[in-house]
């Protein structure tokens, strides 16, 4: 081998063990939630974090925070699709859900009552995403999260 393709091969392998795990964070970054749909005046796929604390299901993106207290939550799912049956709530949804249908992600819908109305939130994520979060949520609310894998 020559030296100069030597160099290449180097300086290839370094590029790759030094950008690997930067690319790797960035690809499964396990808190990226987008709110696709709902009643909140939330920007449509504003991008953030879910917590669950020991009183709130919390949803914080762009400076904003969203808190859902556990014992105001009515329902939850999380599906592949929006079910037709939130689709079909008469709520006064700032952004209205659709039947989109996500492969290797799905939608994790938070129906809650508050001030005497219905609200809803809809979070777009990864399937492995969310499946650490959903034992704690069903522990935290008493309520399960409804759940199917087409």
């Amino acid at each position: 081998m020559n030296k100069s393709r030597t160099v290449k091969t180097v300086a290839l392998v370094t590029a790759i063990v030094l950008l690997a795990p930067q690319a790797w964070a960035r690809s499964h970054d396990e808190s990226v939630f987008k709110y696709v749909a709902g009643t909140e005046p939330i920007p449509k796929h504003c991008t953030g974090k879910l917590e669950v604390t020991e009183t709130d299901l919390v949803f914080q993106c762009g400076g904003q925070s969203l808190a859902v207290p556990y014992g105001a939550i009515t329902q939850m799912e999380f599906q592949p699709r929006v079910s037709k049956r939130i689709r079909k709530m008469k709520l006064a949804w700032a952004i209205k859900p659709t039947s989109a249908h996500g492969k290797h992600d799905g939608f994790f819908t938070v129906v809650y009552s508050g001030n005497g109305r219905t609200h809803a939130i809809i979070l777009r994520a990864r399937n492995d995403t969310m499946r650490p979060y959903m034992a704690e949520i069903d522990m935290k609310t008493g309520h399960p999260i409804e759940s199917r894998r087409d």
